[in-house]
């Protein structure tokens, strides 16, 4: 597989929409061009926050691991250039492409890692598109009026 072969149609480019914390436990929502939604859940909160200060721009303090990859990337004259997720055995994984002096295929990583390092490199995120998911409707919050109860108002 070539790194810059046509894009690959089972994949859709995504954005993170939204990222937080359930019970110390990373939640993530990436969305595509067309609003439809993949949510990662249950990885570690330190790569949430790591994920959160990357997206701000705060790179100051940077985890050794992520040194250490860079430095062998430039090492190696090589350079991320997009991570593909997929679900295999309930499990969600990620490849990691990589170009430069030769193409490098890396599969089968943990999916949190891959998209905390496309978006430390600001490289594309492609998610398969049987995981894109329509987004639920938003509950309807109904306020009282006139001082009277929800319950009230349904009567």
């Amino acid at each position: 597989m070539k790194i810059d072969e046509q894009p690959d149609t089972d994949y859709e480019t995504v954005a993170i929409s939204g990222l937080g914390l359930i019970d110390h436990l990373g939640v993530m929502v990436l969305k595509s061009i067309d609003d439809k939604e993949f949510h990662m859940t249950a990885f570690s909160a330190e790569v949430a926050q790591y994920i959160a200060n990357f997206m701000d721009g705060k790179r100051e303090q940077v985890p050794t691991i992520y040194n250490m990859f860079e430095q062998m990337c430039e090492e190696n004259e090589i350079i991320l250039v997009k991570v593909k997720i997929y679900e295999t055995g309930g499990i969600f994984r990620a490849n990691l492409y990589f170009t430069g002096k030769k193409d490098i295929l890396l599969k089968y990583y943990r999916a949190s890692d891959a998209v905390t390092l496309a978006t430390f490199y600001g490289v594309p995120i492609l998610v398969r598109k049987d995981l894109l998911k329509e987004p639920e409707p938003a509950p309807k919050i109904v306020s009282p009026k006139n001082g009277g109860s929800v319950e009230a108002e349904k009567k």
